[in-house]
């Protein structure tokens, strides 16, 4: 039998290739937020909540496409988001009124993103990946949003500077299209017939996974670790400024963070394989908390940034291949799109509410101080809920008629 050119490191490098391009060009969108507002006379709040609403829809899609994705597959789905994500950039660079924005940036780069990252490409990796080195693969391709974070942002601030934010945008919806060819080594095989997993429908999934209390337990979590992270990614520039720090300090904090997460997911990847993964969780967890803790009750200065920094960034998107690799652990990598992507839904919730109330309690009170202890008490909290989480994978049936065959 010939052999496919597809092997589990094409898919590897291809798949974080995608999530580089796709991640790092929707991190540049902060950028974009004063050139577009100043130009266009509006507020800064317009495209604000179009870029939180971006944050929503993406969790929101991610059930559908990836339900989609583990049934028609993965390759079709992330070409067709690709050429979403083009259209969508496209389309922002010759809005100029709130309506149209809101729908080229929330919906359309939404769903692209709801295709072409985490939940989607991670589950091609681990089911292309050999069972031993599964948490290592899904370490790798995690690690694509931030190594997307660390070098298609100054790209973009380059393009900027150099042409302005609508032939930016245009140029960058051209490196989108890049998703495109990558997108083939994406394509996968059904599983054969007769298997239990290929011969359990989309609804039985859902329904397994309603009835496992550690699934609902992973995505409790899952919604701690979008409301830190997202609030953190956010929000620290300004809290340094009201502490007497740059803006480059807090340019150079998201940058830090960015760094060291590489380093967090791949070593992520590598423990999970030896150690349990939801102790490996409750760890990351909790040591955010104490981490988080220790920068708010010291000194705010040049030293203290760099190494909160750090030390966040090794924890900050390490919980995600722990989080898709239990997923596929208990319930095998069928469905492990849609399953990880409700997981995930939860997680841009989180991030939503991150967002929007460190912005709100902010305007209220004047300070970080509320949003900040509340992370670090959520923190505690989801280091808690994960002790209880059985990982171990689903023993089902094989069909009868399968077992039939397979008789001699």
């Amino acid at each position: 039998m010939q052999r496919s050119w597809r092997t589990p490191v094409v898919v590897l490098v291809c798949g974080t290739l995608v999530m580089m391009l796709a991640f790092g060009i929707r991190q540049t969108y902060g950028l974009f937020l004063t050139p577009i507002s100043e130009t266009l006379g509006w507020p800064l709040g317009i495209f604000s909540f179009a870029v939180a609403l971006q944050s929503l829809i993406w969790g929101l899609a991610q059930p559908l496409l990836g339900g989609l994705a583990d049934r028609y597959g993965s390759g079709r789905v992330v070409a067709l988001s690709a050429v979403s994500y083009v259209a969508g950039l496209y389309l922002m660079s010759i809005s100029t009124d709130p309506w149209s924005m809101t729908f080229s940036t929330a919906l359309l780069t939404g769903v692209a993103m709801s295709g072409t990252s985490f939940s989607m490409v991670l589950a091609v990796i681990g089911r292309a990946a050999p069972p031993h080195r599964r948490g290592l693969y899904l370490g790798i391709g995690s690690a694509g949003g931030s190594l997307g974070q660390t070098l298609v942002v100054p790209f973009g601030h380059f393009l900027i500077s150099a042409y302005g934010w609508g032939d930016a945008l245009v140029l960058l919806a051209a490196t989108a299209g890049l998703i495109v060819p990558l997108s083939a080594a994406l394509a996968e095989k059904r599983p054969a017939a007769g298997t239990a997993q290929a011969d359990q429908t989309p609804w039985q999934a859902l329904a397994e996974a309603r009835r496992h209390k550690g699934y609902l337990l992973l995505t409790a979590g899952f919604f701690v670790c979008g409301f830190q992270t997202l609030f953190i990614a956010q929000h620290l520039p300004r809290l340094l400024l009201d502490n007497g720090l740059s803006p480059a300090v807090g340019a150079t904090a998201i940058s830090l963070i960015g760094l060291f997460n590489v380093i967090g997911c791949v070593g992520a990847g590598v423990l999970g394989n030896r150690y349990s993964k939801k102790n490996l969780l409750s760890l990351i967890y909790f040591g955010r908390a104490v981490v988080m803790t220790g920068f708010f009750l010291v000194p705010m200065t040049h030293f203290t940034v760099v190494v909160f920094s750090s030390l966040i960034g090794l924890l900050f998107l390490s919980t995600i291949p722990l989080t898709s690799g239990i997923v596929a652990q208990v319930f095998g990598t069928r469905y492990m799109a849609m399953l990880y992507g409700i997981v995930f839904l939860d997680h841009q919730i989180g991030s939503f509410i991150g967002i929007w109330l460190g912005g709100v309690l902010f305007d209220y009170t004047g300070s970080y101080d509320m949003i900040w202890w509340t992370a670090v008490g959520l923190g505690v909290a989801a280091a808690i809920i994960h002790w209880p989480i059985d990982e171990r994978a689903i023993t089902r049936a094989v069909p009868a008629a399968a077992a039939g065959t397979s008789s001699p």
